[in-house]
């Protein structure tokens, strides 16, 4: 099946690295118009000069600390100055943040919220107003498996991302109406920055492939995922493929959670 997002215009937080960047670079291969916003201008500029040589599509890069409302209405209107309507968002940034309950402080719960649960409410809020007056809207929701079975010091970003995973539902069945479809991706085990990072950060000296092998013991499946396999469902449910999903939550795990 060939999906196409011809004439559409996307915003993705969260998409200079990892499962954002990997969307960002899908969507534009499949003929959408893409706005990344992340906080790393260095890295941002990277990420739009490598979509762009592949792809023949507008693509913006937009510096911004999401977890600040002034600067997540400036990062959608930048984006709507740059490409048009937005039709298509994606909530992605953030990545696990967990510990032991009691050690998590106010301040981590909060900046923890508002990365991953106020940043998307408030994209939510500027891009509903549009996709509705035009029938024709998508939201994608990108939370972990966590958010459906939470595990033993899971908190805060399990909290997080369950809150996420109900909105999803919430924000579906309100919106439904207008044509406007919201729906959750659930990472699982994907290769990423983030476990790049975590690695480099143990002790001995295993490679990042060793590191890999080691986490596919518990995936069904018997591997890591790919970016570009998350970003493979990203791209249908933002199609006209998708039109008649809404309010699914979907894991991109390889069998990995036990909750459907």
């Amino acid at each position: 099946m060939d999906i196409r997002l011809n004439g559409r215009n996307a915003l993705i937080t969260g998409g200079s690295l990892g499962i954002g960047f990997a969307i960002a670079e899908r969507f534009a291969r499949s003929g959408g118009n893409v706005a990344i916003v992340a906080r790393r201008r260095d890295v941002l500029d990277q990420a739009r000069d490598a979509i762009l040589g592949n792809t023949e599509t507008k693509v913006v890069a937009i510096a911004a600390d999401i977890t600040k409302a002034d600067q997540c209405e400036r990062a959608f209107a930048e984006a709507q100055d740059a490409l048009g309507s937005i039709d298509i968002l994606v909530n992605n940034a953030g990545s696990s943040q967990k510990g032991p309950f009691e050690e998590i402080t106010d301040d981590i719960w909060q900046a923890d919220l508002d990365l991953k649960l106020f940043a998307a409410i408030r994209f939510c809020r500027l891009a509903l107003p549009g996709m509705k007056s035009r029938r024709w809207g998508r939201i994608i929701n990108v939370l972990n498996s966590g958010a459906k079975a939470p595990p033993a010091e899971g908190a805060p970003t399990a909290v997080t991302r369950a809150a996420g995973l109900a909105m999803t539902k919430a924000m579906a069945g309100e919106f439904a109406p207008h044509n406007v479809l919201v729906n959750s991706l659930h990472v699982g085990r994907i290769k990423s920055d983030q476990w790049v990072r975590r690695n480099a950060a143990r002790d001995g000296d295993q490679t990042l492939d060793e590191f890999y092998a080691e986490m596919a013991k518990i995936i069904p499946m018997g591997r890591v995922g790919e970016a570009e396999e998350f970003a493979n469902i990203a791209c249908f449910l933002a199609s006209d493929a998708g039109s008649y999903i809404t309010g699914t939550a979907i894991n991109v795990d390889g069998g990995m959670t036990p909750v459907t």
